[in-house]
């Protein structure tokens, strides 16, 4: 089927009730023969390495629960260098570079807006972007980049478009039309912004910092807070995955990193103060 197709079908398909339902069944404690089947299945499907998990697949009790799943101490070290900028999550670079006429690429042929994506939050003109894609076998609960204090955030209701390749190559500004939670990060270089994107499916998003909880009802908010966070610390998580966006001020990184390279928790995709190999 090709993404004209497929984009069309999707456009029928109300998508968040249908991601409610989804939600419904990936939250409920069903018998644990079937989760365990269930968990099985994903496993298999996903190529998921069960070796870095806390714990065993009998000690989860929804798929929610191991979609949110911890990981065993040590398996994600850390780049501990002071000027390394490191992944915030286990995914795949969409792309990274410099927001030029406020556009951030999500694919070949589609752009994003910048400024929809912080709802016109001034600084980010001429903003350093990542976009990192996060697939069902990865882990998806969602970390700093660097050390810093939370000092405001916002939750934004939206879309619930899927975030596969035939929808970013087919469907306009999707990352800043999609439901969102954006955390601000004040930190060494300046602010910071880490935008958690939700997508069909569950597309629930809960934060470390705040009670918001993207996908269930709640009205758009925003609002102060002040939320010290360690390096590569947790700040939030994905209930069913989706895409993270790190903005940082124009020219105060320089990117280790490339479009379509792995990524995982924690190894180093920039450098402060200018200071990269590429």
């Amino acid at each position: 089927m090709n993404d004209a197709l497929i984009v069309s079908a999707l456009s029928l398909v109300p998508k968040h009730a249908v991601s409610g339902c989804m939600g419904g069944v990936a939250r409920a404690r069903l018998p644990r023969p079937v989760l365990r089947l269930l968990l099985r299945w994903y496993c298999w499907k996903y190529t998921v390495d069960l070796g870095e998990c806390v714990g065993t697949l009998d000690d989860y009790g929804s798929l929610v629960d191991f979609f949110t799943r911890a990981l065993r101490p040590g398996v994600r070290p850390v780049d501990e260098a002071p000027e390394a900028i490191v992944s915030p999550c286990d995914g795949k670079v969409y792309s990274v570079g410099t927001v030029v006429d406020d556009r951030i690429p999500q694919s070949d042929t589609q752009h994003f807006s910048a400024r929809e994506l912080v709802q016109g939050r001034p600084g980010y003109e001429g903003a350093q972007y990542a976009v990192l894609y996060l697939s069902p076998r990865d882990y998806h609960r969602v970390h700093t980049p660097m050390a810093g204090v939370v000092r405001h955030f916002q939750y934004v209701p939206g879309a619930l478009w899927p975030v596969f390749p035939a929808a970013t190559r087919k469907i306009p500004f999707l990352f800043s039309r999609n439901e969102r939670l954006n955390a601000y990060l004040h930190t060494p270089i300046g602010e910071v912004a880490e935008c958690l994107v939700g997508a069909f499916g569950v597309g629930r998003i809960r934060v470390v910092f705040s009670e918001a909880v993207s996908n269930s009802g709640q009205p758009a908010t925003e609002g102060a807070v002040d939320h010290p966070l360690a390096r590569a610390e947790e700040i939030g998580r994905f209930e069913m995955g989706s895409t993270v966006v790190l903005l940082f001020p124009a020219g105060s990184v320089e990117w280790t990193v490339t479009s379509g390279q792995a990524v995982r928790l924690g190894q180093r995709i920039a450098v402060a103060g200018g200071q990269g190999t590429s």
